[in-house]
């Protein structure tokens, strides 16, 4: 059932035009992303059983793939891909959103910047925060995918980056699309590497931050650097 025929009070669209975006539920917001349902469901019906699939968290939506989306009865590839689409576009903005010249005092404020970027990824990256003396944010940057344990030929990618920028010091991060937040002999082996070549650089680690979909680790915080 196309949006067009649904009863005036559940028009997304008409909606968003007479009252504002704001007044848009998720389910709504969903259901105009999609256009339609299917011959049992509208688009409302529709967007609703995909929701409380994931418990009506969009993070969790965000973690589906094509493939899962088109499980439910009248979503194709197309309406995979525009969901999909639009979901990268909020996270794409929420990374732009990065305030220049952040002061990281702690590591939540490292947390903070870079959560956007890995919180909802399916796979491992590897991040940097780059520092001036001031500890101001002055660069952040992708240097790996795929996994943490290819982040040991980098390490000359990473300092050459920092130098680039003047950096005098640097946090990196990387993800755990598992969820677990205990690092592994690898995450403590390569940060060790990492701070021994920054030493030599007179570029000082501060951190190294593990993210999860929701939380964090700190290897400073708990005293692992």
């Amino acid at each position: 059932m196309a949006i067009k025929l649904l009863a005036e009070d559940d028009r997304p669209r008409e909606k968003f035009l007479q009252k504002g975006k704001g007044s848009l539920s998720d389910s709504e917001l969903l259901a105009i992303i999609m256009g339609s349902g299917n011959r049992e469901e509208d688009a409302l019906e529709l967007a609703r059983k995909i929701l409380a699939s994931v418990n009506n968290s969009w993070h969790q939506l965000s973690l589906l793939s094509a493939k899962d989306l088109m499980k439910f009865k009248g979503i194709g590839e197309s309406k995979a891909v525009s969901i999909i689409s639009a979901l990268e576009i909020g996270r794409r903005r929420a990374v732009q959103e990065i305030p220049e010249k952040t002061i990281i005092g702690n590591s939540h404020d490292a947390y903070v910047v870079l959560r956007n970027q890995l919180s909802d990824l399916r796979t491992e990256e590897f991040w940097a925060i780059l520092l001036n003396s001031n500890n101001k944010v002055i660069h952040v940057s992708q240097l790996t995918q795929g996994g943490i344990s290819q982040s040991i030929v980098d390490v000359r990618t990473l300092y050459k980056t920092a130098l680039d920028h003047f950096s005098t010091g640097i946090i990196i991060a990387h993800n755990h699309p598992s969820g677990s937040l205990k690092p592994s002999r690898e995450d403590i082996n390569i940060t060790q590497k990492i701070k021994e070549a920054g030493n030599t650089l007179s570029i000082q680690l501060l951190d190294h931050i593990i993210v999860t979909q929701d939380s964090y680790f700190s290897f400073s915080d708990s005293g692992l650097l």
